[in-house]
């Protein structure tokens, strides 16, 4: 349901901002981007917990450098014809992107949390070739 109105909603701003398309791909571009960067380093598996933090203003200062250098590179080659269209459709794809990630991160550790579960839920058959039978003693 709600990837259908993600759809809807980004097919008819696409839709209206027709005549500001570049500006529109580019604001889906440099939130896809700096957010997937984000993502990327703010959720990295480490061996140190205490560097959590860190990670996370690391991801944050990332994100706000790829950010302010699209911008620059966007302007620059002038290719924002609408900064409103450019600012909006940032602001949209970057909540969407951010959704989309949490998303998968949902959807990874439910199929992580499954996959142990099966494995330390699963009991180990006994065999009785190893067991000596009742009533029989040992040889030697």
């Amino acid at each position: 349901m709600i990837f259908g109105l993600i759809m809807l909603l980004s097919i008819v701003a696409g839709i209206l901002s027709g005549a500001h398309f570049h500006s529109f791909m580019a604001g889906f571009g440099i939130a896809a981007i700096a957010i997937g960067t984000a993502y990327w380093l703010a959720f990295r598996a480490t061996r140190y917990p205490q560097l959590a933090l860190l990670m996370l203003l690391v991801a944050m200062t990332v994100k706000l450098v790829i950010t302010v250098m699209g911008v620059m590179w966007v302007v620059k080659a002038n290719i924002i014809s609408s900064p409103f269209v450019f600012s909006l459709s940032y602001l949209f794809f970057s909540i969407v992107v951010t959704y989309g990630y949490f998303k998968l991160r949902e959807y990874q550790m439910s199929v992580a949390a499954k996959r142990n579960t099966v494995v330390f839920s699963t009991s180990m058959p006994t065999s009785t070739a190893l067991a000596p039978a009742t009533g029989a003693t040992a040889k030697i």
